[in-house]
């Protein structure tokens, strides 16, 4: 892992780094850095014994710039079977970013409790992708290391392994959840059905379920984006580790020509 990080600071208060930068302007982050950073807010909040993360709904309100912001996250709704988060990120007395998190307690099912769905090919039989980058370093590659299993790029329904090159905050080493979060924004990028230079493919929102806590550095993307005729374009990817399946991501799209 690279020691560089995607952002610097502690106790609320961040500095986005270039590794944060997304594809679409050089001065806004791709959203798998904030979704990350504020998966890491939710994680560090008070919980009752035996809650797991279940669910995590990010809206993507503002372009996040390069640069200095802050980190908000309170329990709503404590309990000891079902607790409510609520996040948001900060940049200059402007909420750019709001995030509503589930906990619930861990299932109890007995023998009827299914088995996980195996994984993909695994990411030692992936290619890196050929693609030309607008600008160097940003999330994607420079922060975020991405092989591909079956299709790539703008081809449509697709299958890609994520592990990140750099910690989330410097001198940290990245949680599961953490890397199932940044990871999880790329479901729209990778399966887009339109061309890159011709259309916006930008998500207003993000929402993880969380199946189980993924091990391993490895978070693997299958997925799939659909228009609608006279709708809207939906990405939705299921998400693995090395194990097997660990949850789904689901992106509403702004789908527009540039």
């Amino acid at each position: 892992m690279s020691t560089a990080p995607v952002f610097e600071g502690s106790d609320g208060r961040f500095v986005a780094t270039p590794l944060a930068r997304g594809p679409w302007d050089p001065n806004a982050l791709h959203g798998g850095a904030p979704a990350a950073l504020l998966m890491r807010a939710f994680e560090r909040l008070p919980a009752a014994d035996g809650l797991s993360l279940a669910r995590v709904t990010y809206e993507l309100l503002r372009p996040i710039p390069v640069g200095p912001l802050e980190i908000q996250a309170e329990v709503v709704r404590p309990g000891r079977r079902v607790q409510l988060l609520e996040g948001s990120i900060v940049v200059d007395g402007v909420e750019v970013v709001r995030a509503r998190a589930l906990q619930v307690q861990a299932a109890d099912a007995g023998a009827v409790a299914g088995e996980s769905t195996p994984p993909p090919l695994g990411p030692e039989h992936g290619r890196v992708p050929e693609l030309s980058v607008p600008h160097h370093p940003m999330f994607a590659f420079d922060a975020i290391e991405i092989v591909f299993v079956v299709g790539g790029w703008g081809g449509g329904p697709c299958t890609a392994w994520f592990r990140l090159r750099s910690p989330i905050v410097a001198g940290e080493t990245p949680s599961p959840l953490q890397r199932l979060a940044a990871a999880g924004d790329f479901g729209n990028g990778i399966s887009a059905t339109l061309s890159w230079d011709d259309y916006l493919y930008i998500n207003p929102d993000l929402t993880l379920y969380i199946e189980r806590e993924p091990v391993g550095e490895w978070i693997c993307l299958e997925s799939e984006t659909r228009i609608a005729r006279d709708g809207i374009g939906v990405a939705e990817s299921v998400l693995y580790d090395e194990r097997g399946r660990v949850g789904r991501a689901t992106q509403a799209l702004l789908v527009a020509p540039r």
